[in-house]
């Protein structure tokens, strides 16, 4: 297993303990998954079931991918379905009944690039790049606790931005910053 399909693997793995509890022998299909987004910078919205049965949906992943797009750019990219499962536990984790206030999800090579000039802050090799990364806020969560609950998780990277005000969450290693 390389180390991309291996980070992938751990990601999913955590994630889909805390969406769908533990595994259980002969369990029926899993629960589906849903998740509500805000575009912060394009005013878009959506509410997508996007997990059914056993199969993820292919409608709802374009549709997440359009909604998560570079805004910058309106480049589309493919947003990692082990994402999206960390998003959805991330959001049963916290409680929260409000959508997913999106600040960045996917970003072009290009944008990426941009965005390292004017920021230490910025990594070149961005997971954001890869659909694998998104900065995000929940309206009736403390950043404070959103942090908290995203690191608990210990399903990837978490990055907190209180000036800005939100989480970087991942699935790449688990680290913090």
């Amino acid at each position: 297993m390389n180390s991309l399909s291996r980070r992938r693997f751990t990601c999913a793995l955590a994630a889909s303990a805390f969406a769908v509890g533990p595994l259980q022998a002969n369990a029926g299909p899993a629960a589906p998954r849903a998740l509500r987004f805000d575009n912060l910078h394009t005013g878009e919205k959506l509410s997508v079931e996007y997990f059914h049965g056993q199969r993820y949906e292919p409608g709802a992943l374009a549709a997440i991918n359009h909604v998560l797009r570079d805004f910058r750019t309106g480049d589309v990219g493919e947003i990692a379905p082990e994402l999206l499962d960390l998003l959805h536990a991330l959001v049963t984790l916290t409680g929260s009944e409000r959508p997913v206030q999106v600040i960045s999800g996917y970003r072009s090579p290009a944008t990426n690039a941009a965005l390292v000039q004017r920021s230490s802050g910025v990594a070149t090799g961005s997971l954001h790049m890869r659909g694998q990364a998104i900065d995000i806020r929940l309206a009736d969560v403390t950043l404070p606790a959103l942090r908290k609950a995203a690191l608990g998780m210990r399903a990837g990277g978490v990055g907190y931005y209180p000036a800005s005000n939100f989480v970087h969450v991942d699935c790449g290693r688990v680290r913090a910053w």
